[in-house]
């Protein structure tokens, strides 16, 4: 029998931090997390935007606990910002879903001058997460989910001569090279908790292709090329919707049998 969000248990008492939360995937995540009894923290580097969101949530579900908190994973200084607003505010963290990303851009640079899709999707989760695992080792069964996508079977190592791709740019090899990346750092995780006996697992979720904003923006920002109209034209007509795409993210957070190091779609 196929698992669904029915199956997820109550998460009273437990803290959740889902990035990107105000939209598509993440907004989908924080609503079931919410809906379930945990606390749940939409970290958005909109703030306007994650209130509104909440706002929405709280249309269907009045009880829910959703706080905003701004985050901005192209600047380091504003992840460290948030981490330690986060780490006052929250003893204990069960849960952080690193689920944030851009896709396809043209070049861009993060505040820190990191290519923008490698800063944000992977180097910028790398550091929250590495941030926060202080209050997320005084969780008792402490989860860290990671998404990527299929794209990483076309990224390719990281080139140390050229990290941030200055001379070989291409916003689908950028892409891929981020998710791969996110792909190694979850696995990584996963092996320094094992490494050192600790009671906390990293999974991978990978939702497959969903109708999100995540494909619009590589055809309005122009960075996609000729198939960013192609893939949001799939995206939109056989994509699954947001609440569907967001099942392997939801089921790698809180499910009691997935296991760590596990690779959830």
């Amino acid at each position: 029998m196929a698992w669904t969000t029915d199956d997820i248990p109550d998460l009273t008492g437990r803290t959740a931090v889902v990035t990107g939360g105000n939209a598509g995937l993440g907004f989908e995540t924080v609503k079931a997390l919410a809906i379930h009894g945990a606390v749940v923290v939409m970290a958005t580097r909109n703030r306007e935007k994650g209130r509104f969101a909440r706002q929405s949530i709280l249309a269907d579900a009045p009880d829910a606990a959703i706080e905003v908190t701004q985050l901005d994973l192209a600047s380091l200084d504003s992840i460290r910002t948030c981490a330690e607003t986060l780490r006052i505010q929250y003893p204990v963290i069960d849960i952080l879903v690193n689920n944030a990303g851009v896709m396809a851009l043209p070049y861009q640079t993060t505040d820190d001058g990191f290519e923008m899709q490698f800063g944000v999707n992977h180097l910028g989760h790398w550091a929250l997460t590495c941030q926060l695992i202080p209050v997320l080792l005084r969780s008792p069964q402490a989860r860290g989910v990671t998404v990527t996508s299929t794209a990483h079977h076309i990224g390719r190592s990281v080139d140390p001569g050229d990290p941030h791709l200055r001379n070989a740019y291409g916003p689908w090899k950028a892409y891929g090279q981020s998710k791969l990346a996110n792909y190694h750092f979850a696995v990584g995780l996963q092996q320094f908790f094992a490494t050192h006996r600790l009671d906390a697992d990293s999974l991978l979720a990978h939702p497959g292709l969903s109708h999100t904003n995540l494909q619009m923006k590589s055809v309005t920002e122009g960075g996609g090329g000729w198939s960013a109209p192609l893939f949001s034209w799939l995206a939109e007509k056989v994509g699954m919707d947001p609440w569907q795409g967001a099942q392997p993210p939801l089921r790698a957070a809180p499910d009691p049998a997935a296991r760590g190091g596990g690779v959830y779609a």
